[in-house]
């Protein structure tokens, strides 16, 4: 078994894999090991003929405050999985690589794992928290969770997963995006993102007892359902949309380099705190 130290990884009797994110003290912020402990968990339990169905939940009051900024790894400290390369090039290329492999790439193969996978999600999920939850086929949130991408502070268009637009409507999605907001659970549910809201105290249980539901299906019937809609927002350009997105976010960031010699507009940070602040 692979041991981990930003996550744990469990499989239970009943066929439901439970993978969790457990940098609490970060409040679960992304660092470059733990998105590659979170894909090879991921991996784990598609691989495990016994899993039927994958949880992604989170240890400590939040589910995940987004990217870690303070990470100072180096790609070069990875296995990488994709088919990018070139993480030391100069001005953009280098950090156009990183991003293809690390978000966008490790996000797509999540986001088409052959088995189901629910997000079990608290408290606050911000800017990258939502990738690993629009990955996810099915979104549980407990009645006080919050969701927002604020990073439009920093001159970019979003998180790299851009999935926004599919994942509240395109109205809310700029609603969102243009003020830095946040959206609560109660409605997220009524776009769509979220499918059920329940008591905190409820959450561990409902998600469970949800997952050990859906393991009692066919394996084979929960992958072809799942492919099927994958398929469906596959053909209304989905995968397109987030490459060209993804484009976009490099010129947000060669813009910041060349106005403020950094890829973020560095008073991006200060708006996000005050805003957070005053939202408090």
């Amino acid at each position: 078994m692979t041991q981990f130290s930003t996550v744990v990884y469990e499989v239970a009797d009943s066929g439901v894999a439970r993978i969790t994110l457990d940098r609490p003290e970060q409040r679960n912020a992304q660092d470059k090991q733990m998105l590659y402990e979170l894909n090879d968990a991921f991996d784990l339990a598609a691989r495990d003929e016994q899993v039927k169905v994958i949880v992604l939940a989170a240890n400590g009051p939040h589910f995940s405050s987004g990217h870690d900024l303070r990470d100072d790894a180096q790609m070069s400290d990875f296995a990488t999985v994709g088919t990018w390369s070139g993480f030391d090039q100069p001005g953009q290329a280098g950090q156009q690589a990183m991003e293809e492999e690390l978000y966008l790439g490790l996000c797509w193969r999540w986001r088409n794992l052959p088995k189901p996978t629910i997000a079990e999600v608290q408290g606050k999920v911000i800017a990258a928290g939502l990738m690993l939850v629009w990955v996810c086929d099915l979104i549980i949130a407990e009645e006080n969770a919050t969701f927002s991408d604020p990073v439009v502070a920093f001159g970019v268009n979003g998180v790299e997963y851009f999935g926004h637009p599919w994942e509240f409507g395109v109205r809310k999605a700029k609603e969102l995006l243009f003020t830095g907001g946040m959206m609560s659970a109660a409605e997220a549910k009524i776009c769509g993102m979220v499918n059920q809201v329940v008591p905190a105290a409820d959450l561990t249980k409902f998600t469970t007892q949800m997952a050990e539901r859906i393991a009692q299906r066919p394996a084979m019937g929960l992958r072809l359902a799942k492919q099927s809609v994958n398929q469906a927002q596959d053909a209304q350009g989905l995968w397109s949309a987030l490459q060209s997105a993804m484009s976009l976010q490099q010129l947000g960031h060669a813009n910041a380099r060349i106005v403020h010699g950094v890829p973020i507009d560095p008073e991006g940070a200060q708006v996000i705190r005050r805003d957070a602040k005053a939202a408090d």
